[in-house]
């Protein structure tokens, strides 16, 4: 069986796919098990794979990879999702601010917070990695990270207080914490 599929990325993520030399191309066709046949000038990204051995190659995480570089993350931050368990998602901004360039600007500033500080206490209290790029946020992590990493993002962009949303993380991290316990006890 075998396997095409087209990722449009960002003109200007282009070169981080490619990496220096062609490196960062390289090392995700050998782990992705797939050929990148990048398009600089469109974005246009194909995923080609000949005769899919699933137990070897998982088209989706492929797929899932390329997006993630697309959307902001590092291609090392990206292989996270190669892990079992890591999930992508992806949040668009613009259902919370309409079309309104201000309003998108002032919920992307909260999201990150003054020096990084906003996204980088999501990261430490949830444990999933947060990327704000363009007009999406997007989440690498397990689901339960995910899920709260994006209900916190989401807080902030509907104008909930840092602190608040602070708080909401720090009490389910300890309720994680928790029921992580008991089960070490069963």
């Amino acid at each position: 069986m075998s396997f095409e599929q087209i990722v449009r990325v960002p003109r200007e993520r282009v070169g981080v796919l490619i990496g220096r030399n062609g490196e960062q191309k390289k090392k995700l066709e050998e782990q992705l098990k797939v050929q990148l046949i990048i398009d600089s000038e469109t974005g246009d990204v194909t995923l080609k794979a000949e005769s899919v051995d699933m137990e070897k190659v998982d088209p989706f995480k492929a797929i899932e990879v390329v997006d993630a570089i697309g959307k902001g993350f590092s291609p090392d931050r990206a292989r996270r999702l190669l892990k079992e368990e890591q999930t992508f998602t992806v949040i668009d901004l613009r259902e919370e601010t309409g079309k309104s360039r201000s309003s998108m600007d002032r919920i992307k500033g909260r999201i990150i917070g003054e020096k990084g500080k906003a996204r980088r206490v999501i990261e430490e209290l949830t444990g999933a990695s947060i990327s704000v790029y363009g007009h999406y946020v997007a989440l690498i992590g397990d689901i339960e990270q995910a899920k709260l990493a994006a209900e916190a993002v989401r807080a902030l962009a509907s104008g909930s207080e840092h602190r608040s949303v602070y708080n909401m993380l720090q009490k389910a991290r300890s309720k994680m914490k928790l029921e992580r316990l008991k089960l070490w006890e069963d």
